[in-house]
Protein backbone atom coordinates (compact mmCIF):
# COMPACT_ATOMS: atom_id res chain seq x y z
CA UNK A 1 0.00 0.00 0.00
CA UNK A 2 2.99 2.32 0.57
CA UNK A 3 3.85 2.07 -3.12
CA UNK A 4 0.21 2.77 -3.99
CA UNK A 5 0.26 5.87 -1.78
CA UNK A 6 3.47 7.05 -3.42
CA UNK A 7 1.98 6.62 -6.89
CA UNK A 8 -1.21 8.41 -5.83
CA UNK A 9 0.73 11.33 -4.38
CA UNK A 10 2.90 11.50 -7.50
CA UNK A 11 -0.23 11.62 -9.68
CA UNK A 12 -1.75 14.30 -7.46
CA UNK A 13 1.44 16.34 -7.68
CA UNK A 14 1.35 16.14 -11.47
CA UNK A 15 -2.28 17.19 -11.50
CA UNK A 16 -1.68 20.05 -9.10
CA UNK A 17 1.25 21.20 -11.23
CA UNK A 18 -1.12 21.39 -14.18
CA UNK A 19 -4.42 22.42 -12.65
CA UNK A 20 -5.01 25.64 -10.75
CA UNK A 21 -8.68 26.13 -10.08
CA UNK A 22 -8.37 29.00 -7.62
CA UNK A 23 -9.51 31.59 -10.16
CA UNK A 24 -12.43 29.41 -11.17
CA UNK A 25 -13.55 28.82 -7.59
CA UNK A 26 -13.11 32.44 -6.54
CA UNK A 27 -14.72 34.03 -9.59
CA UNK A 28 -16.43 31.59 -11.97
CA UNK A 29 -18.27 34.49 -13.63
CA UNK A 30 -14.93 35.86 -14.84
CA UNK A 31 -14.24 32.57 -16.61
CA UNK A 32 -17.77 32.51 -18.05
CA UNK A 33 -17.30 36.09 -19.28
CA UNK A 34 -14.03 35.07 -20.95
CA UNK A 35 -15.82 32.20 -22.68
CA UNK A 36 -18.49 34.59 -23.98
CA UNK A 37 -15.81 36.96 -25.30
CA UNK A 38 -14.22 34.07 -27.17
CA UNK A 39 -17.57 32.84 -28.49
CA UNK A 40 -17.04 29.58 -26.60
CA UNK A 41 -19.52 27.43 -24.69
CA UNK A 42 -20.05 28.70 -21.12
CA UNK A 43 -21.28 25.26 -20.06
CA UNK A 44 -17.69 24.01 -20.12
CA UNK A 45 -17.11 26.18 -17.05
CA UNK A 46 -19.93 24.44 -15.18
CA UNK A 47 -18.58 21.05 -16.23
CA UNK A 48 -15.19 22.03 -14.87
CA UNK A 49 -16.69 23.19 -11.58
CA UNK A 50 -18.60 19.92 -11.25
CA UNK A 51 -15.47 17.88 -12.05
CA UNK A 52 -13.50 19.85 -9.47
CA UNK A 53 -16.13 19.19 -6.83
CA UNK A 54 -16.23 15.48 -7.69
CA UNK A 55 -12.46 15.18 -7.42
CA UNK A 56 -12.29 17.00 -4.09
CA UNK A 57 -15.02 14.76 -2.74
CA UNK A 58 -13.24 11.64 -4.04
CA UNK A 59 -9.91 12.73 -2.55
CA UNK A 60 -11.54 13.42 0.81
CA UNK A 61 -13.26 10.02 0.86
CA UNK A 62 -10.07 8.18 -0.09
CA UNK A 63 -8.00 10.00 2.53
CA UNK A 64 -10.58 9.28 5.24
CA UNK A 65 -10.79 5.58 4.39
CA UNK A 66 -7.01 5.27 4.05
CA UNK A 67 -6.49 6.84 7.48
CA UNK A 68 -9.12 4.51 8.91
CA UNK A 69 -7.40 1.54 7.29
CA UNK A 70 -4.03 2.47 8.80
CA UNK A 71 -5.55 2.89 12.24
CA UNK A 72 -7.43 -0.40 11.84
CA UNK A 73 -4.18 -2.16 11.00
CA UNK A 74 -2.78 -1.20 14.39
CA UNK A 75 -5.82 -2.72 16.10
CA UNK A 76 -5.37 -5.99 14.19
CA UNK A 77 -1.75 -6.16 15.27
CA UNK A 78 -2.74 -6.03 18.95
CA UNK A 79 -5.72 -8.44 18.74
CA UNK A 80 -5.65 -12.18 19.45
CA UNK A 81 -7.88 -15.22 18.82
CA UNK A 82 -11.46 -14.76 17.67
CA UNK A 83 -11.21 -10.97 17.96
CA UNK A 84 -8.33 -11.00 15.49
CA UNK A 85 -10.25 -13.19 13.02
CA UNK A 86 -13.25 -10.82 13.14
CA UNK A 87 -11.02 -7.81 12.64
CA UNK A 88 -9.28 -9.47 9.68
CA UNK A 89 -12.66 -10.10 8.03
CA UNK A 90 -13.64 -6.48 8.57
CA UNK A 91 -10.23 -5.45 7.28
CA UNK A 92 -10.91 -7.16 3.96
CA UNK A 93 -14.13 -5.18 3.59
CA UNK A 94 -12.31 -1.96 4.41
CA UNK A 95 -9.56 -2.80 1.96
CA UNK A 96 -12.16 -3.24 -0.78
CA UNK A 97 -13.67 0.14 0.09
CA UNK A 98 -10.22 1.78 -0.08
CA UNK A 99 -9.56 0.18 -3.45
CA UNK A 100 -12.91 1.40 -4.78
CA UNK A 101 -12.29 4.90 -3.39
CA UNK A 102 -8.87 4.97 -5.04
CA UNK A 103 -10.42 3.99 -8.39
CA UNK A 104 -13.06 6.69 -7.97
CA UNK A 105 -10.38 9.28 -7.23
CA UNK A 106 -8.38 8.33 -10.31
CA UNK A 107 -11.50 8.53 -12.47
CA UNK A 108 -12.35 11.93 -10.97
CA UNK A 109 -8.82 13.20 -11.65
CA UNK A 110 -9.04 12.07 -15.28
CA UNK A 111 -12.43 13.75 -15.65
CA UNK A 112 -11.09 16.96 -14.12
CA UNK A 113 -8.07 17.01 -16.41
CA UNK A 114 -10.26 16.49 -19.47
CA UNK A 115 -12.68 19.22 -18.37
CA UNK A 116 -9.86 21.64 -17.69
CA UNK A 117 -8.20 21.07 -21.04
CA UNK A 118 -11.48 22.05 -22.70
CA UNK A 119 -11.37 25.54 -21.19
CA UNK A 120 -8.94 28.00 -22.85
CA UNK A 121 -6.99 30.67 -21.01
CA UNK A 122 -8.97 33.48 -19.40
CA UNK A 123 -8.98 36.51 -21.69
CA UNK A 124 -7.25 39.53 -20.24
CA UNK A 125 -9.34 42.51 -19.20
CA UNK A 126 -9.33 45.12 -21.96
CA UNK A 127 -9.04 42.72 -24.90
CA UNK A 128 -11.74 43.22 -27.56
CA UNK A 129 -14.60 40.74 -27.64
CA UNK A 130 -15.68 39.07 -30.87
CA UNK A 131 -14.12 37.18 -33.74
CA UNK A 132 -11.50 37.56 -36.45
CA UNK A 133 -12.85 40.87 -37.77
CA UNK A 134 -13.41 42.52 -34.38
CA UNK A 135 -9.81 43.58 -33.73
CA UNK A 136 -9.00 47.12 -32.61
CA UNK A 137 -6.36 49.13 -34.51
CA UNK A 138 -4.03 50.71 -31.95
CA UNK A 139 -1.83 52.69 -34.33
CA UNK A 140 -0.45 53.06 -37.84
CA UNK A 141 3.22 53.51 -38.66
CA UNK A 142 4.45 54.82 -42.01
CA UNK A 143 2.56 55.65 -45.17
CA UNK A 144 1.73 53.11 -47.89
CA UNK A 145 3.97 53.74 -50.93
CA UNK A 146 2.64 55.28 -54.12
CA UNK A 147 3.96 54.04 -57.46
CA UNK A 148 4.03 55.75 -60.85
CA UNK A 149 3.89 52.29 -62.44
CA UNK A 150 1.71 49.21 -62.02
CA UNK A 151 3.23 47.36 -59.05
CA UNK A 152 3.89 43.64 -59.38
CA UNK A 153 3.01 41.18 -56.66
CA UNK A 154 5.66 39.34 -54.69
CA UNK A 155 5.39 36.16 -56.78
CA UNK A 156 6.03 37.91 -60.10
CA UNK A 157 8.84 39.89 -58.52
CA UNK A 158 10.34 36.77 -56.95
CA UNK A 159 10.29 34.85 -60.21
CA UNK A 160 11.94 37.71 -62.15
CA UNK A 161 14.60 38.06 -59.45
CA UNK A 162 15.30 34.32 -59.54
CA UNK A 163 14.31 34.22 -55.87
CA UNK A 164 11.25 32.01 -55.82
CA UNK A 165 10.11 28.82 -57.60
CA UNK A 166 6.58 27.70 -56.74
CA UNK A 167 6.14 25.33 -59.69
CA UNK A 168 9.03 23.07 -58.73
CA UNK A 169 8.01 23.30 -55.08
CA UNK A 170 4.62 21.89 -56.03
CA UNK A 171 6.25 19.26 -58.26
CA UNK A 172 8.44 18.04 -55.42
CA UNK A 173 6.13 18.38 -52.41
CA UNK A 174 2.65 19.48 -53.53
CA UNK A 175 0.70 22.71 -53.32
CA UNK A 176 1.83 25.47 -50.96
CA UNK A 177 5.45 24.33 -51.02
CA UNK A 178 8.19 26.30 -52.75
CA UNK A 179 11.90 26.74 -53.32
CA UNK A 180 13.68 29.91 -52.24
CA UNK A 181 16.39 30.12 -54.88
CA UNK A 182 19.53 32.22 -55.26
CA UNK A 183 18.92 35.70 -53.93
CA UNK A 184 15.65 34.49 -52.34
CA UNK A 185 17.56 32.12 -50.07
CA UNK A 186 20.08 34.88 -49.36
CA UNK A 187 17.27 37.30 -48.56
CA UNK A 188 15.72 34.97 -45.99
CA UNK A 189 19.06 34.24 -44.36
CA UNK A 190 19.83 37.96 -44.19
CA UNK A 191 16.45 38.68 -42.63
CA UNK A 192 16.75 35.94 -40.02
CA UNK A 193 20.37 36.78 -39.25
CA UNK A 194 19.37 40.40 -38.70
CA UNK A 195 16.64 39.23 -36.32
CA UNK A 196 19.09 36.92 -34.53
CA UNK A 197 21.55 39.79 -34.13
CA UNK A 198 18.86 42.04 -32.68
CA UNK A 199 17.68 39.33 -30.30
CA UNK A 200 21.12 38.51 -28.95
CA UNK A 201 21.91 42.23 -28.55
CA UNK A 202 18.73 42.52 -26.46
CA UNK A 203 19.86 39.69 -24.17
CA UNK A 204 17.99 36.74 -25.71
CA UNK A 205 19.74 33.38 -25.82
CA UNK A 206 19.70 32.16 -29.41
CA UNK A 207 18.42 28.59 -29.78
CA UNK A 208 18.02 26.12 -32.64
CA UNK A 209 15.47 23.73 -31.13
CA UNK A 210 14.11 20.34 -32.26
CA UNK A 211 11.21 20.60 -34.70
CA UNK A 212 9.73 17.28 -33.59
CA UNK A 213 8.17 17.19 -30.13
CA UNK A 214 6.37 14.70 -27.91
CA UNK A 215 2.57 14.85 -27.42
CA UNK A 216 2.80 16.16 -23.86
CA UNK A 217 4.85 19.14 -25.02
CA UNK A 218 2.56 19.96 -27.94
CA UNK A 219 -0.49 19.52 -25.74
CA UNK A 220 1.07 21.49 -22.89
CA UNK A 221 1.42 24.56 -25.06
CA UNK A 222 -2.24 24.40 -26.08
CA UNK A 223 -1.83 23.41 -29.73
CA UNK A 224 -3.76 20.14 -29.53
CA UNK A 225 -7.08 21.78 -28.77
CA UNK A 226 -8.88 23.98 -31.28
CA UNK A 227 -5.75 24.10 -33.49
CA UNK A 228 -5.03 20.36 -33.59
CA UNK A 229 -6.05 20.21 -37.27
CA UNK A 230 -3.17 22.58 -38.10
CA UNK A 231 -0.53 20.23 -36.70
CA UNK A 232 1.39 17.58 -38.64
CA UNK A 233 1.67 14.30 -36.70
CA UNK A 234 4.03 11.38 -37.31
CA UNK A 235 1.76 8.61 -36.04
CA UNK A 236 4.35 5.83 -36.18
CA UNK A 237 6.70 7.76 -33.89
CA UNK A 238 3.99 9.60 -31.89
CA UNK A 239 5.75 12.92 -32.54
CA UNK A 240 4.49 16.26 -33.84
CA UNK A 241 6.11 18.73 -36.25
CA UNK A 242 6.08 22.18 -34.68
CA UNK A 243 4.32 25.16 -36.24
CA UNK A 244 6.48 27.52 -34.21
CA UNK A 245 9.57 27.20 -32.01
CA UNK A 246 7.34 28.46 -29.19
CA UNK A 247 6.48 24.78 -28.62
CA UNK A 248 9.96 23.31 -27.98
CA UNK A 249 11.05 26.46 -26.16
CA UNK A 250 8.04 26.21 -23.84
CA UNK A 251 9.01 22.60 -23.13
CA UNK A 252 12.69 23.43 -22.58
CA UNK A 253 12.15 23.99 -18.86
CA UNK A 254 9.25 21.55 -18.36
CA UNK A 255 9.11 20.18 -14.79
CA UNK A 256 11.82 22.59 -13.64
CA UNK A 257 12.01 25.32 -11.01
CA UNK A 258 13.63 28.43 -12.51
CA UNK A 259 15.59 31.22 -10.90
CA UNK A 260 13.72 34.36 -11.96
CA UNK A 261 15.03 36.63 -9.21
CA UNK A 262 17.43 38.25 -11.69
CA UNK A 263 14.70 38.79 -14.26
CA UNK A 264 12.96 36.91 -17.08
CA UNK A 265 14.56 34.10 -19.07
CA UNK A 266 14.47 35.09 -22.75
CA UNK A 267 15.10 32.75 -25.67
CA UNK A 268 15.04 33.30 -29.43
CA UNK A 269 14.37 30.13 -31.40
CA UNK A 270 15.37 29.79 -35.06
CA UNK A 271 13.50 26.91 -36.65
CA UNK A 272 11.70 25.59 -39.66
CA UNK A 273 7.95 25.50 -38.98
CA UNK A 274 5.21 23.32 -40.42
CA UNK A 275 1.46 23.98 -40.65
CA UNK A 276 -1.20 21.96 -42.41
CA UNK A 277 -3.31 25.08 -43.08
CA UNK A 278 -6.42 22.96 -42.67
CA UNK A 279 -9.60 24.78 -43.64
CA UNK A 280 -7.75 27.50 -45.54
CA UNK A 281 -8.19 26.08 -49.05
CA UNK A 282 -8.81 28.84 -51.55
CA UNK A 283 -7.21 31.48 -49.30
CA UNK A 284 -3.86 33.05 -50.20
CA UNK A 285 -2.97 30.26 -52.60
CA UNK A 286 -0.74 32.53 -54.68
CA UNK A 287 2.84 32.91 -53.53
CA UNK A 288 4.21 32.45 -50.03
CA UNK A 289 1.70 34.22 -47.79
CA UNK A 290 0.11 31.00 -46.51
CA UNK A 291 2.33 27.93 -46.92
CA UNK A 292 2.98 24.59 -45.23
CA UNK A 293 6.66 25.20 -44.42
CA UNK A 294 8.57 28.34 -43.50
CA UNK A 295 11.42 29.56 -41.32
CA UNK A 296 11.00 31.81 -38.32
CA UNK A 297 12.75 33.39 -35.36
CA UNK A 298 10.46 33.37 -32.35
CA UNK A 299 11.04 35.14 -29.06
CA UNK A 300 9.98 33.21 -25.96
CA UNK A 301 10.00 34.36 -22.35
CA UNK A 302 9.56 32.85 -18.90
CA UNK A 303 8.87 35.42 -16.21
CA UNK A 304 6.97 36.05 -12.98
CA UNK A 305 3.23 36.57 -13.58
CA UNK A 306 3.35 40.11 -12.21
CA UNK A 307 5.99 41.00 -14.83
CA UNK A 308 4.11 39.54 -17.81
CA UNK A 309 2.22 42.66 -18.97
CA UNK A 310 5.39 44.76 -19.05
CA UNK A 311 7.23 41.97 -20.85
CA UNK A 312 4.43 41.80 -23.40
CA UNK A 313 4.99 45.46 -24.26
CA UNK A 314 8.75 44.83 -24.57
CA UNK A 315 8.15 42.01 -27.05
CA UNK A 316 5.89 44.26 -29.09
CA UNK A 317 8.58 46.98 -29.07
CA UNK A 318 11.22 44.52 -30.31
CA UNK A 319 8.89 43.42 -33.11
CA UNK A 320 8.32 47.04 -34.12
CA UNK A 321 12.07 47.64 -34.10
CA UNK A 322 12.50 44.85 -36.64
CA UNK A 323 9.67 46.16 -38.81
CA UNK A 324 11.26 49.62 -38.77
CA UNK A 325 14.48 48.05 -40.02
CA UNK A 326 12.80 46.64 -43.12
CA UNK A 327 11.10 50.01 -43.73
CA UNK A 328 7.55 48.86 -44.44
CA UNK A 329 4.29 50.56 -43.40
CA UNK A 330 2.47 48.63 -40.70
CA UNK A 331 -0.27 48.83 -38.14
CA UNK A 332 -0.61 47.36 -34.65
CA UNK A 333 -3.85 45.63 -33.72
CA UNK A 334 -5.30 44.31 -30.48
CA UNK A 335 -6.64 40.88 -31.47
CA UNK A 336 -10.22 40.04 -30.51
CA UNK A 337 -10.84 37.29 -27.97
CA UNK A 338 -12.43 34.92 -30.49
CA UNK A 339 -9.29 35.04 -32.63
CA UNK A 340 -6.90 34.21 -29.79
CA UNK A 341 -5.32 30.80 -29.52
CA UNK A 342 -6.43 28.73 -26.57
CA UNK A 343 -3.27 29.55 -24.60
CA UNK A 344 -3.27 33.34 -25.15
CA UNK A 345 -4.89 35.81 -22.77
CA UNK A 346 -3.96 38.82 -24.94
CA UNK A 347 -2.37 39.16 -28.37
CA UNK A 348 -1.05 42.07 -30.41
CA UNK A 349 -0.35 41.68 -34.14
CA UNK A 350 1.73 43.89 -36.42
CA UNK A 351 0.39 43.86 -39.96
CA UNK A 352 2.42 45.17 -42.90
CA UNK A 353 0.94 46.89 -45.94
CA UNK A 354 0.89 44.71 -49.09
CA UNK A 355 0.48 47.09 -52.05
CA UNK A 356 -0.98 44.67 -54.61
CA UNK A 357 -3.64 43.53 -52.12
CA UNK A 358 -4.30 47.04 -50.84
CA UNK A 359 -4.49 45.48 -47.40
CA UNK A 360 -2.52 44.93 -44.21
CA UNK A 361 -1.32 41.37 -43.62
CA UNK A 362 0.04 39.89 -40.40
CA UNK A 363 3.82 39.72 -40.08
CA UNK A 364 4.25 39.46 -36.32
CA UNK A 365 2.22 38.28 -33.37
CA UNK A 366 2.99 38.50 -29.66
CA UNK A 367 0.94 36.70 -27.03
CA UNK A 368 0.79 36.82 -23.26
CA UNK A 369 -0.08 33.28 -22.18
CA UNK A 370 0.02 34.13 -18.45
CA UNK A 371 0.44 30.87 -16.46
CA UNK A 372 -1.60 28.74 -18.89
CA UNK A 373 1.28 26.90 -20.60
CA UNK A 374 3.65 26.80 -17.65
CA UNK A 375 0.97 25.24 -15.46
CA UNK A 376 0.53 22.39 -17.93
CA UNK A 377 4.26 21.93 -18.40
CA UNK A 378 5.19 22.24 -14.72
CA UNK A 379 7.45 25.30 -15.11
CA UNK A 380 7.80 27.06 -11.76
CA UNK A 381 9.97 29.52 -9.84
CA UNK A 382 10.45 30.25 -6.13
CA UNK A 383 8.90 33.35 -4.60
CA UNK A 384 10.54 35.48 -1.89
CA UNK A 385 9.47 32.96 0.74
CA UNK A 386 11.03 30.11 -1.24
CA UNK A 387 7.67 28.61 -2.22
CA UNK A 388 7.24 27.20 -5.75
CA UNK A 389 4.92 29.30 -7.95
CA UNK A 390 3.82 28.87 -11.56
CA UNK A 391 5.72 31.00 -14.08
CA UNK A 392 4.20 33.02 -16.93
CA UNK A 393 5.13 32.56 -20.60
CA UNK A 394 5.04 34.92 -23.56
CA UNK A 395 6.01 34.65 -27.21
CA UNK A 396 6.52 36.94 -30.20
CA UNK A 397 7.57 36.70 -33.86
CA UNK A 398 10.79 38.48 -34.78
CA UNK A 399 11.07 37.47 -38.45
CA UNK A 400 9.64 34.87 -40.77
CA UNK A 401 9.58 33.87 -44.44
CA UNK A 402 6.34 35.80 -45.02
CA UNK A 403 8.22 39.06 -44.45
CA UNK A 404 9.72 38.61 -47.93
CA UNK A 405 6.26 39.42 -49.35
CA UNK A 406 6.20 42.88 -47.76
CA UNK A 407 9.87 43.51 -48.52
CA UNK A 408 9.59 42.81 -52.23
CA UNK A 409 6.29 44.59 -52.82
CA UNK A 410 6.97 47.77 -50.85
CA UNK A 411 10.52 48.28 -52.14
CA UNK A 412 10.02 47.39 -55.82
CA UNK A 413 11.12 49.82 -58.52
CA UNK A 414 9.85 50.49 -62.04
CA UNK A 415 12.53 48.34 -63.73
CA UNK A 416 11.60 45.27 -61.66
CA UNK A 417 14.48 45.68 -59.23
CA UNK A 418 13.96 45.82 -55.47
CA UNK A 419 15.69 48.25 -53.12
CA UNK A 420 17.24 46.60 -50.06
CA UNK A 421 16.44 48.39 -46.77
CA UNK A 422 19.54 50.03 -45.37
CA UNK A 423 19.62 48.00 -42.14
CA UNK A 424 19.63 44.74 -44.15
CA UNK A 425 22.48 45.64 -46.48
CA UNK A 426 25.31 44.48 -44.17
CA UNK A 427 23.57 41.10 -43.83
CA UNK A 428 22.75 40.70 -47.53
CA UNK A 429 25.82 42.30 -49.08
CA UNK A 430 23.91 44.22 -51.75
CA UNK A 431 21.88 47.42 -52.05
CA UNK A 432 19.53 46.42 -54.86
CA UNK A 433 18.09 43.10 -56.04
CA UNK A 434 18.27 43.04 -59.83
CA UNK A 435 16.00 41.04 -62.16
CA UNK A 436 17.81 37.98 -63.41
Amino acid sequence: MAKQDAKRLEAADRLNAVIDLKTLRDDPDAVRRSQRMRGEDERSVDRLLAADERRRSAVSRFDTLRAEQKQFGKQVGKARGEEREALLAKGKELSAEVKAADAEQQAAEAELLEAHMAVPNVVQEGAPAGGEDDYVVLEHHGEPPTFDFEPADHLDLGVKLGALDMERGAKVSGSRFYFLTGVGAQLQLALLNMAAAQATAAGFQLMIPPVLVRPEIMGGTGFLGAHAAEVYRLAEDDLYLVGTSEVPLAGYHADEILDLERGPKRYAGWSTCFRREAGSYGKDTRGIIRVHQFDKIEMFVFCKPEDADAEHQRLLAWEREMLDKIEVPYRVIDTAAGDLGSSAARKFDCEAWVPTQQAYRELTSTSNCTTFQARRLGVRYRDEQGRPQTAATLNGTLATTRWIVALLENHQQADGSVRVPEAMRPFLGMDVLQPR
